[in-house]
């Protein structure tokens, strides 16, 4: 029974971990990718509410992100993201920059630390 338990709890405290590095890498995507244009994360993220992020970074047409691909696409002013929200490595990090803008939303009342 003890062994049961400590492995219960084991798996739960990994599992912990790995949700946490998901908001961890979308923090790392945000600074890497989107500070340039758009500012410390905190601007960003706390512009919008969860509903609206889980929306703006769904999967649609077999990409994930579609609708903040597209909101970048469609605007000239965003003309040197372009490459990078027509390419793999965006749709491979959206998830985890899903994770983060939704962890870190308007209405989540957590605030990101972006330095």
């Amino acid at each position: 029974m003890k062994k049961l338990i400590m492995y219960v709890l084991a798996i739960a405290v990994l599992g912990l971990g790995s949700a946490e590095a998901a908001v961890y890498k979308g923090q790392k995507v945000y600074i890497k990718k989107c500070r340039k244009c758009h500012g410390g994360g905190l601007e960003v993220a706390a512009s919008k509410k969860k509903k609206t992020w889980k929306k703006l970074l769904k999967k649609k047409n077999g990409q994930k992100g579609y609708g903040l691909a597209q909101l970048h696409l469609n605007n000239k002013k965003a003309k040197k993201s372009w490459k990078y929200f027509e390419s793999k490595k965006y749709r491979k990090r959206a998830k985890h920059l899903k994770d983060f803008l939704v962890e870190y939303a308007k209405d989540s009342g957590n605030v990101p630390a972006c330095n």
